[in-house]
């Protein structure tokens, strides 16, 4: 999308306030975690004419955090951990938010499971605090912050988590699909991401469970609700909006897979696809 002055469209002239709920990685942000072309200005402009715009991710707060003072909103409720945590604004934190719905399992069974079939994978698990524990360093797990401990196998087993992700160098995308499908992981929710990268929640919990939360305390109308997303995790979410009259948007780039389970269809995250999306709804105007 090329660069341009966007103007808001007052909610009450279009069609009323919605609640745009976006996905971060391969949505909001660039593999280089750079911004979507025109994505802080449409989202800011959204906000302006009287939207909610918030997140639903599958990152830890700790990296949804840098995201949300990078656009410069404050949305009052934020999804993360793939649904397994809601964030509250609260004024009073020094973070300026605080842990207002925590989901968590217990890891062990699932963690002794997944060491015999992926004895060679890199595993971390979140714990209800925020706190992560991790076997081996991986660069997209934003490792550098404090709460952030290398431990053994041993020392995750025994402990509530809201998630656990595991990431086989062994392994491609759809390969890996395939393969934790045939594992049985029925006591927890799981969603397998465009590598090997399976991340797990609670069973019942994903981005869409905790969406509903956040729309009911909002007080917004199902039909009001827009997700953009791009990949699997987001095919709850895309499911769920979609039921209740909202849109469902799918990121250019996305998967066959991913695709059929949207309302619409908008460009890439490369070439600026949530500004492009948000013009196409009508919630901006150039």
């Amino acid at each position: 999308m090329t660069d341009t002055v966007l103007d808001a469209v007052p909610a009450e002239s279009g069609g009323g306030r919605r609640l745009i709920a976006l996905d971060i990685d391969g949505t909001v942000l660039l593999e280089d975690e750079s911004l979507s072309p025109g994505v802080a200005e449409a989202v800011s402009t959204a906000v302006a004419a009287g939207h909610i715009v918030t997140f639903a991710t599958g990152r830890s707060w700790s990296g949804t955090r840098k995201v949300v003072e990078w656009l410069g909103i404050a949305p009052e409720l934020i999804v993360t951990a793939n649904g397994a945590t809601i964030m509250a604004r609260d004024d009073a934190s020094p973070e300026g938010y605080v842990r207002d719905v925590v989901e968590t399992f217990d890891a062990s069974e699932v963690l002794a499971q997944l060491e015999v079939q992926l004895p060679e994978a890199n595993f971390l698990v979140e714990l209800g605090d925020g706190t992560r524990l991790y076997n081996n360093f991986v660069d997209d797990w934003d490792l550098s912050a404090p709460n952030a401990f290398h431990v053994d196998i041993d020392e995750m087993k025994g402990r509530d988590v809201t998630r656990i992700v595991v990431v086989s160098d062994d392994h491609a995308g759809d390969e890996f699909a395939s393969f934790v499908d045939r594992m049985g992981l029925h006591q927890v929710s799981y969603a397998v991401g465009w590598s090997a990268w399976l991340d797990i929640a609670p069973q019942g919990i994903d981005k869409s469970t905790a969406l509903e939360q956040v729309r009911e305390r909002l007080g917004v109308d199902p039909g009001s609700v827009v997700v953009i997303g791009d990949g699997r995790n987001d095919i709850q979410m895309f499911d769920w909006a979609r039921a209740g009259g909202g849109e469902a948007v799918v990121m250019g780039q996305a998967i066959d897979e991913v695709r059929v389970h949207g309302t619409r269809m908008t460009s890439t995250v490369q070439e600026g696809g949530v500004a492009e999306a948000l013009l196409m709804l009508g919630v901006i105007a150039r």
